[in-house]
């Protein structure tokens, strides 16, 4: 639960962290599975403390942000026999963010789960993410 003020408001992620949710842990981080995957393996990687801007993190908490998500992608590696990933973190309402507790996708991808994997970070803006297309 975070607090703000006086108040008590709910967060999904505080009470996923809460109730022992997890599925790997760093001192200042935890990792479970996202509860709509993109992908199987796909996991989300969240501080323990409740930030909700980049700035509010101090240096460890990064750190194992981080390095817990590197290490995931070796576990879901072995796991579900993929090489491949996308990391990605999105802050803020205009980009996307839909929970205000800091959070990074650690997203495994597959041979053939999409037509062209080229630019997919690009496709948040679809008329920009076939760089390679254009003049």
């Amino acid at each position: 639960m975070k607090q703000q003020g006086d108040e008590k408001m709910s967060c999904p992620f505080c009470d996923r962290i809460q109730a022992g949710e997890y599925t790997a842990e760093r001192a200042t981080a935890v990792a479970f599975p996202d509860t709509v995957p993109l992908t199987p393996g796909h996991t989300l990687v969240v501080p323990r403390r409740h930030l909700t801007v980049l700035s509010e993190f101090q240096p460890d908490e990064l750190t194992d942000l981080w390095l817990l998500g590197t290490s995931l992608c070796s576990d879901l590696q072995r796991e579900h026999g993929t090489s491949a990933f996308n990391l990605g973190l999105n802050l803020g309402r205009a980009a996307g963010q839909t929970i205000e507790h800091v959070h990074l996708h650690v997203i495994p991808r597959y041979e053939g789960d999409v037509e062209d994997p080229r630019g997919r970070i690009r496709w948040i803006i679809p008329e920009r993410a076939r760089y390679w297309l254009e003049p």
